[in-house]
C-alpha cells in the first residue's frame, strides 16, 4: 500500500500548498510527507512540485498529474473502505464539522448510540460557529444553517428553524408585553450581527393570520453568538430574537419567556452537509443516516417547533 501513501501524501499536498497542512490532514509529520512525495517523483522519474522556503506549488507535470489521478484515487480510498466495512464495521476517523452550542446540546447526545453500532469509527468533530471549508478541509460532514451549498456538496435537512421573541420574566415583569412586532421598539434590545455585512440583523416576524411586521428593538448592546444572547437575556438584560434550537430550552424551563406568541420569522433549515461521491465512505453514510433519523423523530421535531411554545 505504499504506492498509494504516497499518491495520498502528493494529493493533499496540491490541494493546501503545503507539506505541513497536509501533514495535519493525515496525521503524519511534515518530513514524512515530504519523503512520501520525493519517493513517488523518484518513481515516476518527474518532479511535481517547485519548493522554496516559502511556497510549495506544481510544476507543469505535477498539475497533469494531479488533473489524471485525483479523482481515481478518491475512487479507490473509498472502495477500499467500503469493501472493508462490508466484512465488518465502518471504521475510521469521521472529520465533521458543527456550531459549538448546537454541537454540544443537540449532537453530542447522539454520539453514545452511535459509537455503540459503530465502535471502529472515531469522532474527529470540530466546534466552530465559522462555516468550515468542507471539501479543503478535508471534512466528512458538516451540521449548520446557512452553509453555502458549493459544488460538490450535498445536503440534507434536519430541521426548520423559527426565530422567536424572548425575554426573562424579570425583564418584564414591571413592563407592557408587546402586541406586535413594533411594539419590540420600547424595549432594550440585545442584537446579534451579521457575520457577513457586521450590521446588526433586523428580522420580519410574520404571523399565522397573514400579517407581517418589522421587529427592531432598541438596540442595547450587539453580540455575534446566538447562545450568548440567550445568556444576556436571562440575566434580565433586554429582549433577544433567538433561533429555536437556542430559544427551545430556556422555554421550557421557564428561564425566558415567549413574547408575542405566533410571531415568528423563517431563519432556513439546519442540514447535514457532506461531499457529493457515487461511492460514500461507509463510516459517512451510517453517521448521515443516523443523525437524520434522529431528527426525524416527532418528538425531537416538536422542539424547534415554536408554535409549541406559544
Amino acid at each position: 500500500m505504499e504506492p498509494l501513501n504516497y499518491l495520498e501524501s502528493f494529493i493533499h499536498a496540491a490541494e493546501t500548498g503545503s507539506f505541513s497542512a497536509a501533514a495535519r490532514r493525515l496525521g503524519l509529520t511534515p518530513a514524512a510527507v515530504s519523503k512520501n512525495v520525493a519517493r513517488l517523483e523518484a518513481s515516476l522519474g518527474l518532479r511535481l512540485f517547485q519548493r522554496s522556503t516559502r511556497s510549495l506549488t506544481l510544476t507543469g507535470g505535477g498539475e497533469r498529474f494531479l488533473h489524471q489521478v485525483g479523482g481515481a484515487f478518491s475512487t479507490v480510498q473509498e472502495a477500499i473502505a467500503n469493501a472493508a466495512a462490508e466484512e465488518g464495521q465502518p471504521s475510521g476517523v469521521l472529520k465533521v464539522g458543527m456550531a459549538l452550542a448546537f454541537g454540544r446540546e443537540y449532537l453530542l447526545p447522539l454520539l453514545g448510540g452511535f459509537l455503540e453500532r459503530y465502535p471502529a469509527v472515531l469522532p474527529d468533530w470540530h466546534f466552530d460557529n465559522r462555516q468550515v471549508d468542507l471539501v479543503g478541509g478535508g471534512f466528512d460532514a458538516a451540521i449548520g444553517g446557512g452553509i453555502e451549498l458549493a459544488q460538490g456538496v450535498v445536503a440534507r435537512e434536519l430541521t426548520k428553524v423559527d426565530m422567536v421573541a424572548v425575554a426573562s420574566p424579570a425583564y418584564m415583569a414591571n413592563r407592557e408585553w408587546p402586541r406586535r412586532p413594533a411594539d419590540l421598539a420600547q424595549l432594550d434590545g440585545i442584537v446579534r450581527r451579521s457575520a457577513g455585512t457586521g450590521r446588526a440583523k433586523v428580522w420580519t416576524l410574520a404571523h399565522a393570520s397573514g400579517d407581517e411586521g418589522l421587529a427592531a428593538s432598541r438596540p442595547r448592546m450587539i453580540f455575534d453568538d446566538p447562545e450568548a444572547m440567550a445568556h444576556a437575556a436571562m440575566r434580565g438584560l433586554g429582549v433577544a430574537l433567538l433561533p429555536m434550537p437556542h430559544a427551545a430550552r430556556w422555554l421550557t424551563s421557564g428561564a425566558l419567556a415567549r413574547l408575542l406568541p405566533g410571531w415568528h420569522a423563517d431563519a432556513g433549515p439546519v442540514s447535514i452537509y457532506y461531499p457529493s461521491k457515487k461511492l460514500l465512505p461507509a463510516k459517512t453514510r451510517v453517521f448521515v443516516e443516523h443523525v437524520v433519523e434522529h431528527f426525524r423523530r416527532p418528538e425531537i421535531a416538536a422542539i424547534f417547533d415554536s408554535r409549541n411554545y406559544d
